[in-house]
């Protein structure tokens, strides 16, 4: 070759070599293993990044209205959430477990497992969706085959199918049978969006024989000699729950298992402390599995810190935080408040917001992305700016709602009397995670008879997306007035003894601001014009006794007037929610322009909503 011609090629072949490294994964490959080691065509292989329980199914769908938070995701929210573990500096992503319905309970829940041997297609459609997605967006995936616990169904929903007890999952054949029924499936099946068999898919990075499982060495033993005879490509995570049980010397001496991972928390017996038990188990696995930390969580930015750079400084392969939850295809975030940790920590929603600067989240996501590159011996790469989000069409200027962009921080909300502009900001800097399955905004100041146009503008740390589609026109047929009760700037008149809160959000549908009260508690709200109608949310929290409603013209005579209920009681409720219920009231006097709400039991309200004329 001539020698002036080759130096180009050279150079050309050092800068793709040097941009394979930067990549975050190269899915032309499986991910192996080489002694305590992972690797991706040959090179080590190490992340830092997080647990995303509801990437494969929603949990949380906490809609008001909604009696089954269950819903699987759709393109669009799958996306958002591997593309922001990717801008993390990600590399992997660990789902929550394949679902299996409840023999006799009633089942909310669209299980991937319908019953022992009877499979749900819809489900592992959208798990079909999630390798997809994972293989174009260049994030690799997780997949534990059963739970030990028993929120999306487990090892006791399987060994009640054949009318044994929860602990006969480890040792009853049938029961194995069953579980192993499960694990071929997954294994064999064709993707209906690829074609490809997940055994072969190079999105997936391990297979994990469970989540935090109580396991027998055989039982283990027998599950990764199943998942390698059935999958040559793919290496085998074993599930036993380190943290509540030790270390078992059969699995380490196991050729089938691969990767050993431990579990941290709080609430659970470490008593060298997170960081020194890492350190004290990799010291033990090490040379013999890969180590990982699969999941930690509930613990302040300094444990933290002390966590990753235990994982980083002891050659473990990787950590895993609980968790992270994605935009939602209706507005804003999905929402999941945890009970560990004090009840102080909520689910992860990136890029960090200040309304959950409480628990430290923007210093938390600025932290793990730091350490996502540090494992890897990498600088940190500049951030990427947000795509442009989408509106959501829009019913009343009340109600404003968008789907938001990995990576967004804010968002300004514009108006313009043409869809050609000029173009105003009438929300600066919206952040979409304060209030959870709400309207986003409200453009209090639309006028009586207008007609407006909308976009939606994302700001982010490397500058803003491009604006979104148009909205409109929207006719303003109405003021409104809105309030999310965080505090009690919209309300006219109340009662000492009400009580803004926003601690346990969780048995209130998500619901981090709302106004408690006792029987015979009150406030009162003015409009701008004659009211015409309010809906009124809130839960019951005691007797269900409903709430009274008066209205007046001049804030001092008032009528009691009646009001619509409705009650949405949820299907399942392994959580302890309480009763929404859903007040409307119409008034067509043209006179009354102030509304008094009285409680009559323990309850509590999250919305309140009236509309009225000029």
């Amino acid at each position: 070759m001539n020698p002036a011609r080759s130096a180009p090629l050279l150079i050309l072949v050092l800068c793709l070599s040097a941009l394979s490294v930067f990549a975050q994964n190269d899915m032309n490959y499986f991910i192996t293993r080489d002694g305590d080691k992972l690797l991706e065509n040959g090179r080590e292989y190490r992340f830092v990044s997080f647990n995303i329980p509801n990437l494969h199914l929603v949990e949380d769908n906490m809609e008001f209205e909604k009696t089954n938070e269950w819903r699987f995701p759709d393109e669009y929210e799958i996306t958002d959430a591997l593309e922001s573990i990717k801008r993390m500096g990600g590399r992997v992503a660990r789902t929550y477990v394949i679902s299996i319905c409840r023999k006799d309970q009633p089942n909310p829940i669209p299980c991937h497992v319908r019953r022992p041997g009877e499979f749900n297609e819809e489900a592992f459609r959208a798990l079909d969706k999630v390798l997809e997605v994972a293989n174009r967006v260049g994030v690799r995936v997780i997949i534990p085959f059963v739970d030990n616990w028993k929120w999306w169904g487990g090892r006791e929903d399987y060994a009640a199918w054949r009318g044994k007890t929860a602990d006969d999952f480890w040792t009853d054949r049938e029961i194995i049978e069953d579980y192993k029924k499960t694990v071929r499936y997954v294994l064999n099946r064709k993707n209906t969006l690829t074609g490809k068999l997940y055994k072969d898919d190079t999105a997936v990075l391990a297979w994990e024989t469970g989540n935090e499982l109580f396991s027998t060495p055989s039982w283990t033993k027998e599950a990764a000699a199943l998942i390698k005879a059935e999958d040559k490509n793919h290496l085998v995570w074993d599930g036993l729950y380190i943290g509540q049980k030790e270390l078992q010397e059969e699995i380490l001496n196991d050729p089938n298992i691969d990767i050993v991972s431990s579990h941290h928390y709080p609430d659970q017996f470490n008593a060298d402390g997170m960081a020194g038990n890492i350190k004290k188990w990799k010291a033990r696995i090490s040379g013999r599995k890969v180590y990982v930390v699969g999941e930690f969580g509930f613990i302040p930015l300094k444990e933290v810190e002390a966590v990753l750079d235990a994982v980083i400084g002891s050659g473990a392969s990787g950590a895993l935080i609980w968790s992270l939850r994605y935009h939602n295809r209706d507005g804003g975030f999905y929402h999941h408040a945890e009970g560990s940790g004090g009840g102080l920590y909520k689910a992860y929603h990136y890029p960090g917001f200040a309304s959950a600067d409480e628990y430290e989240e923007r210093a938390l996501i600025e932290l793990m992305r730091k350490k996502a590159f540090e494992i890897r011996g990498l600088k940190v790469s500049p951030p990427e700016k947000p795509s442009a989000p989408s509106l959501l069409p829009i019913e009343s200027p009340a109600r404003i709602s968008w789907r938001g962009s990995a990576g967004a921080s804010g968002y300004n909300v514009e108006r313009a009397a043409d869809r050609k502009g000029p173009w105003e900001i009438v929300g600066m800097n919206i952040d979409d995670s304060l209030y959870g399955y709400r309207p986003l905004f409200s453009d209090r100041y639309a006028e009586i008879g207008r007609e407006y146009f909308y976009r939606v503008v994302a700001l982010g740390a490397a500058g803003e997306s491009s604006p979104s589609n148009v909205i409109g026109p929207v006719k303003v047929k109405e003021g409104f007035l809105v309030d999310e009760m965080s505090d009690g700037s919209r309300i006219f008149a109340l009662d000492e003894d009400l009580r803004f809160v926003s601690k346990e959000p969780r048995p209130y549908k998500e619901d981090a601001s709302r106004l408690k009260g006792a029987a015979g508690d009150w406030l009162i709200y003015r409009a701008s014009g004659p009211i015409r109608s309010a809906e009124i949310l809130t839960f019951m929290e005691g007797e269900e006794v409903d709430f009274e409603f008066y209205l007046s013209a001049d804030g001092r005579n008032f009528v009691r007037t009646g009001a619509k209920s409705s009650r949405y009681p949820t299907e399942v409720n392994p959580y302890g929610y309480k009763l929404p219920v859903k007040y409307e009231l119409t008034d067509d006097s043209g006179k009354m322009r102030f509304l008094k709400i009285v409680f009559k039991t323990d309850a509590q309200i999250s919305r309140v909503e009236i509309r009225h004329g000029q």
